[in-house]
């Protein structure tokens, strides 16, 4: 009776968190080791259909790098890295889209699908959701984005179904493939969408300040002060730098949050406690009540 007197509980105070966030569209971010992991891979589907069950409108993109890399072994196809980044020639480019258009992203799918949701996995180059130019020369096949046709997705979110991306983009010339990096495919569509909120999963607990302690509020000046003194570095630095172009477009919040905590998108969302670092310019549209 306890533990059924606790849920309710905590029913009852996600109310304020739930009335908030009711026809919100809210990007998640997927990646990192929770994808290879089956029980992993359960959990964050049940969270994305509870949020569509209250009302949310989740849109998933994911990544896949671990998954690229296998492959590539397997086929023996070796990688150039320039700069510390991988060259994506017109061989890796075509590795990149069958594992991240039909293996991860229907692995996603199929997951929602079982946890009762109902999932559509689609990729960049779906009605030209996403058109590239290359980020850099010398990379080959990394996409920039520079156009974005997102009608597909709200199509997709207003019949009730859960859009589940892969970040695989078209190119400004015919019959051309670009791989984009996740967390930049994430805040190009989460920008064009104007969305609420944009959820950046990872595998680390947030942005740390000096001191290494997590920092669960932070404005866009702060990111940019705290790179600038080298205290946002290496692996953080593309994801700070993605929201501050997601909040530019318009979206309302970013959070880097660890995707390692179990049910990380509900603490983030429905909770006072929330899981990661928030990234925002404005103070919050509706503060919820606290108990």
């Amino acid at each position: 009776m306890e533990d059924a007197i606790n849920t309710a509980r905590m029913l009852s105070e996600a109310l304020p968190y739930l009335q908030r966030y009711s026809g919100a569209v809210v990007v998640v971010k997927f990646g990192g080791n929770a994808m290879g992991d089956d029980e992993a891979m359960a959990e964050f589907a049940r969270d994305i259909v509870l949020m569509r069950q209250v009302g949310v409108n989740p849109v998933v993109v994911h990544g896949g790098g671990p998954m690229i890399n296998e492959m590539l072994q397997k086929l023996g196809i070796k990688s150039e890295f320039v700069r510390g980044k991988r060259v994506t020639d017109k061989a890796t480019v075509e590795v990149v889209e069958m594992i991240l258009s039909g293996l991860v992203n229907k692995r996603i799918v199929q997951a929602i699908n079982d946890q009762g949701g109902r999932a559509v996995g689609i990729s960049g180059k779906d009605d030209d959701l996403m058109v590239c130019e290359a980020d850099d020369p010398e990379l080959g096949f990394v996409g920039r984005p520079v156009e974005m046709n997102v009608q597909v997705i709200r199509d997709l979110y207003n019949a009730g179904i859960i859009p589940v991306i892969a970040p695989v983009a078209t190119g400004m010339k015919d019959n051309e493939t670009f791989n984009v990096n996740g967390d930049t495919a994430a805040g190009a569509i989460a920008g064009a969408l104007q969305a609420d909120r944009l959820l950046l999963l990872t595998d680390v607990s947030g942005v740390k300040n000096a001191a290494g302690e997590v920092m669960t509020q932070i404005t866009p000046d702060e990111v940019r002060q705290m790179t600038t003194d080298g205290v946002i570095a290496g692996g953080m630095i593309p994801k700070t730098e993605t929201a501050l172009m997601a909040l530019d477009q318009g979206v309302r919040a970013v959070t880097i949050l660890d995707g390692r905590i179990p049910n990380a998108c509900l603490l983030e969302l429905f909770t006072d406690h929330g899981a990661g670092s928030q990234i925002r310019s404005t103070a919050p549209r509706v503060t919820p009540r606290r108990r």
